[in-house]
């Protein structure tokens, strides 16, 4: 049974919690960090007037006594310890002085967060009032996840700030509603665990062009902005999972749902027939084969938009230049994409000729008002396959799950997470030396093969994953870019060269590249099991045309070895375990 207990604690104290790692956010109905910086202002200006702000309510957590779950105040929490870590300035742009708080001070020196340096700040009374302002929190204790998915979803069924599509997703826990959550967040690229630290907020939160946070993501590298499908704007309200939930409702569901607020709040609405009906149809389908076919999907819209010359797809179905979203639009595309390429089985063979097939598509088929109902939008769909028909073959024998393979957003997903989750995550730049003549590095396989081993030791309940043809440094990607002549793509802080160039420079086929790399791992010592399900694992995406191989590790029911050898991950090293004890702590957790 829940216990609800009150407890008044100083900011002081929160930042303490917040620096040791005791403050979690469930990303399973939280929302991303979308406070604007003068919310975050005006809520450090009343603490500074001593004025009451709303309660914090925290559960804590059962598997970890003292700590806690944020139910209700992450966007206040988070807006009080980044000020603190000088992340932003009052509203008369007066800066937190570290001088005058030692603990924040030294988390500074230690390099765990980089200081503004600004002209003003505060004064040491007005640090004091801070950090001795008594913050009314509510604990909840013994709390099961459904008695805080309940209270969670009470909270915020009311709460005026929440947009209809967060107001759908608040709490709702269903096979669909997990399915929408999960490829928004592969779009947008903020993939992370379900569960992370309250200071790990930033890495998978949103920048806004204006509103600049030092957020991790840019929204104008995000797939529905850089294509022009909606606003940036848009993202904070989460119109993207909105347009996943309706064409997921539309394709699952065997038929196009009007377009309309009523209709997604029915299937959001437990026990109301239409949300029946769509978990039901979902059961059948496969929520992990659907999320499959839809980035499959949006793969192949986005070769289409970058063939000849890249262009936004906005530029290409507006005859007129126009800086609107057009989401109605694109979800009728999507549709047709899919009903040629997975359910009648057909591939694209002339990606130019698809793309000047939809071009001033939106003069093609009926917009607005008039392409709400499932009729209009039905018609809108067959119009948009009658056009890229003649661009599509129908293949031979399609191979099972051909859209299974790594796509694009998958790539995208794992280059974001790899910057927070070292351990399971390695970047190589390829095979071949960093020299203009450089073969085949004769280590690099061996530390390829003692990390796959290492990520396999992580846990039976981890997976990991190396990419290769990607590195994390600038003068890596400019040393590659004058050997191999290329153009590097930068991602977030990630720099994409691709493994074609190292291919091209042996005068070999990608295929027999991709060879070298299979049969290094063929031959290792590695523990069967775990040989096969890697080899099992090796993707190659041609990725913009540059080429990556993603190697997955799936996870592991025992210990792995190399020949006697045990190898485990401290963060992104590969470390070898020295004597029989420290190899029995890592065979515990198996």
């Amino acid at each position: 049974m829940a216990e609800l207990n009150s407890l008044p604690m100083s900011v002081q104290t929160i930042y303490s919690w917040f620096r040791e790692d005791r403050l979690f956010v469930n990303r399973r109905y939280q929302r991303k960090l979308v406070w604007t910086l003068e919310e975050k202002q005006r809520l450090i200006e009343s603490i500074l007037k001593k004025y009451p702000i709303p309660a914090i309510l925290i559960a804590e957590k059962n598997d970890s006594p003292g700590s806690y779950e944020i139910i209700d105040g992450l966007q206040r929490l988070h807006a009080i310890v980044s000020f603190i870590e000088t992340s932003f300035a009052t509203l008369q742009q007066r800066y937190f002085n570290l001088e005058h708080f030692p603990t924040a001070k030294s988390y500074a020196d230690e390099g765990k967060f980089e200081p503004t340096k600004g002209e003003k700040y505060l004064t040491p009374k007005d640090v004091s009032t801070i950090l001795d302002y008594s913050l009314a929190f509510s604990v909840m204790r013994n709390a099961s996840e459904e008695d805080v998915n309940d209270v969670f979803g009470r909270i915020n069924t009311y709460g005026h700030r929440l947009s209809d599509q967060e107001r759908r997703q608040a709490g709702v826990q269903n096979e669909f509603s997990v399915m929408v959550r999960d490829l928004a967040c592969s779009l947008r690229g903020d993939v992370s665990s379900p569960v992370l630290l309250l200071r790990s907020m930033p890495s998978i939160s949103i920048d806004l062009p204006m509103t600049k946070h030092g957020y991790e993501i840019q929204a104008e590298e995000v797939f529905w902005v850089e294509q022009g499908i909606l606003r940036s704007t848009d993202l904070r309200d989460s119109m993207d999972e909105q347009c996943i939930a309706d064409i997921s409702a539309c394709i699952v569901g065997g038929q196009l749902i009007e377009r309309s607020k009523d209709a997604l709040d029915d299937i959001y609405s437990e026990k109301n027939p239409e949300c029946v009906r769509i978990l039901k149809a979902l059961e059948d389908y496969g929520a992990e084969q659907f999320s499959d076919e839809f980035k499959f999907c949006i793969q192949e819209i986005i070769k289409i938009c970058s063939e000849d010359r890249p262009e936004k797809l906005r530029e290409i179905v507006f005859e007129k230049k126009t800086t609107n979203a057009f989401p109605s639009v694109f979800a009728v595309l999507l549709v047709a994409v899919h009903e040629l390429l997975i359910g009648a089985g057909q591939k694209i063979s002339n990606y130019q000729g698809a793309k000047k097939a939809i071009r001033n598509l939106s003069n093609r088929i009926a917009a607005g008002r008039k392409a709400t109902s499932s009729e209009e939008r039905q018609k809108n769909v067959d119009t948009i396959k009658g056009l890229l028909q003649t661009c599509c073959v129908k293949t031979k024998k399609q191979k099972k799950k051909i859209y299974n393979n790594y796509t694009t957003i998958d790539i995208e997903a794992s280059i974001r997470r790899s910057e927070i989750e070292l351990a399971n995550y390695e970047l190589k730049q390829g095979l071949l030396k960093l020299e203009p003549k450089g073969g085949v590095d004769p280590g690099i396989i061996d530390k390829i093969v003692k990390t796959i081993c290492g990520m396999a030791n992580i846990g039976p309940h981890s997976s990991g994953c190396i990419l290769i043809g990607v590195v994390d440094k600038a003068k890596d990607a400019s040393r590659i870019e004058e050997i191999d002549k290329i153009k590097a793509k930068k991602f977030g802080r990630r720099f994409i060269v691709g493994v074609d160039r190292e291919a091209k420079r042996l005068g070999i086929a990608v295929e027999k590249y991709f060879e070298i790399l299979r049969d290094g791992i063929a031959n290792s010592k590695l523990s069967d099991a775990l040989k096969g399900a890697v080899l099992a694992n090796i993707d190659y995406n041609s990725f913009f045309g540059m080429g990556m191989i993603v190697i997955t590790v799936p996870p592991q029911k025992d210990l792995s070895y190399i020949g006697n050898e045990v190898f485990w991950r401290s963060a992104d090293a590969t470390v070898s375990a020295k004597n029989p004890k420290e190899i029995a702590e890592i065979a515990k957790r198996f």
